[in-house]
């Protein structure tokens, strides 16, 4: 009943950070500059993490060593969120997240080097599955001379998900000394600083004050998915990870890309143009197929 237990909310958890990414995809239409939202997050969960750390204050079984890992863990996801936001702004997110979903493997590197864990072959070989569904998300074509590349966003998305995969991993440490919702609040406050130094300036606080006057509906959109959804998501992830073992759940996670790719090209095909996706034979077979490499990739990590 526990296994099954953190394997329900692990994908309960995928399927609800899918939607908080293709609902930022949808708010980031709404603003000039790429800094716009990330500055409204910051100061959201940086609300969120204040609140709740004061609710929950020092729980008996809390450790000054357990609430350095979550404050770490909050600091790397919001680096990471940061480099992946910065591609969003841009690309498709059926593009984006999925490659991002690749942190699975870098965790199952890291337990590997430094704490003395073993791959089988067929783990190994879907490593390579996972990488190879990522990197074909991001190809592209020189319209000039019909050149295959490999868009430089790629790089910068598998970064932050080496980056997000030491924030799940010191998010375990952390858990096995702390309460989920104290590590939750601990997380979010780091979280909300890291965003806030780095898109507290002049132009993108002038678009959220603009927002603000023009009463746009993409505060409605940040209201609902950063202070209910994504907290959400991430009280869901930090479940997961209290019951189950950091490499399976991280893995289960994975299948974010799935539900991502589902959302936007459902959402693209009801509503033409929306979220600048491309709905092509063409783009719709790469993007499913991609995804199922990655999906195939983390669940076999996962056996």
């Amino acid at each position: 009943m526990l296994l099954m237990s953190w394997i329900v909310v692990s994908l309960l958890a995928a399927s609800v950070m899918a939607s908080i990414s293709v609902l930022d995809k949808m708010i980031m239409g709404y603003a000039r500059s790429r800094l716009t939202l990330p500055l409204l997050i910051g100061f959201a969960q940086t609300s969120i993490g204040i609140l709740v750390t004061i609710v929950t204050w020092l729980p008996e079984e809390a450790t000054w060593e357990g609430t350095g890992w979550s404050f770490l863990s909050g600091a790397l996801f919001g680096l990471s969120a940061q480099l992946h936001m910065r591609v969003l702004f841009s690309r498709e997110v059926s593009r984006t997240i999925p490659v991002t979903e690749a942190s699975p493997v870098f965790v199952a590197l890291i337990a590997v080097a430094f704490l003395g864990e073993s791959l089988a072959a067929i783990q190994w070989a879907a490593i390579v599955a996972t990488v190879t569904g990522a990197a074909m998300l991001s190809l592209g074509t020189d319209g000039g001379y019909r050149r295959i590349f490999l868009h430089d966003s790629f790089y910068i998305l598998m970064l932050g998900a080496f980056i997000m995969a030491t924030a799940n991993v010191t998010s375990k440490v952390a858990l096995n000394d702390l309460p989920v919702l104290f590590t939750h609040g601990l997380r979010m406050l780091s979280l909300g600083i890291v965003f806030l130094a780095f898109n507290l300036r002049a132009t993108p606080w002038r678009d959220v004050r603009s927002l603000v006057t023009r009463r746009s509906p993409a505060l409605l959109l940040v209201s609902v998915n950063e202070l209910a959804i994504a907290n959400a998501g991430l009280l869901l992830m930090l479940w997961a990870l209290s019951m189950g073992p950091v490499s399976l759940v991280v893995a289960l996670l994975g299948t974010r890309a799935f539900f991502v790719v589902v959302y936007s090209t459902a959402l693209a095909m009801v509503w033409k143009g929306a979220l600048g996706e491309k709905i092509t034979t063409g783009t719709l077979a790469v993007k499913v197929g991609s995804t199922a490499l990655i999906v195939v990739g983390v669940t076999i990590i996962a056996i």
